[in-house]
């Protein structure tokens, strides 16, 4: 049966901060677009791409040696690559942040090609209400750690969705592992 990886404290709390302040200090865009138009009811949320910010090349090292081990340990997928660069999303209870029921497999080269999802936890669980990452890898639907520093990891064509947070900010990163396509 296919599950969440997790594992706890895969940053420090002071890691998890230091990923903040740096991405503070970037500009975001809005997560709204879909296709060519905006659709609030999907998603909203601001988004930087780690790519971008100086500093946080570290950051991605350790996904992908994250990702490695989970596969290892749980999936056992065909991995080859990190096509697309790790998405920084900040989802704000003054601007309804949420994220609806989706997958992460879809239309286009790289998201055709995602194997595992990858989010870091980045926030305090305490700093935020709502926003919790639900997961349905099957026909049970599970809630991913909210502890500060976590990663969990899933397969990319699961179900997953960020109910809305109500009080506060929540923070997370998410990267794809990419592999020929599932047959």
């Amino acid at each position: 049966m296919l599950s969440v990886h997790s594992t706890p404290d895969a940053f420090t709390q002071s890691e998890c901060e230091r990923i903040l302040t740096f991405l503070s200090m970037a500009p975001a865009s809005d997560a709204l677009l879909v296709g060519k138009t905006r659709d609030h009811n999907l998603r909203n949320a601001e988004l930087v791409w780690i790519d971008d910010v100086d500093g946080l090349g570290w950051v991605m090292d350790r996904l992908i040696d994250l990702v490695r081990i989970s596969n290892r340990e749980k999936f056992d997928f065909d991995l080859r690559e990190f096509a697309e660069s790790p998405q920084a999303a900040t989802y704000k209870s003054t601007e309804g942040g949420h994220f609806a029921w989706h997958s992460d497999i879809g239309l286009g080269v790289a998201a055709g090609k995602r194997k595992l999802t990858l989010v870091l936890q980045l926030s305090e669980p305490s700093t935020y209400e709502g926003g919790d990452l639900k997961v349905m890898p099957s026909a049970q639907v599970l809630s991913a750690s909210r502890a500060q520093g976590c990663v969990s990891v899933f397969p990319s064509f699961a179900l997953h969705q960020v109910t809305p947070v109500t009080k506060g900010t929540r923070h997370s990163i998410t990267v794809w592992a990419h592999g020929p396509a599932f047959r």
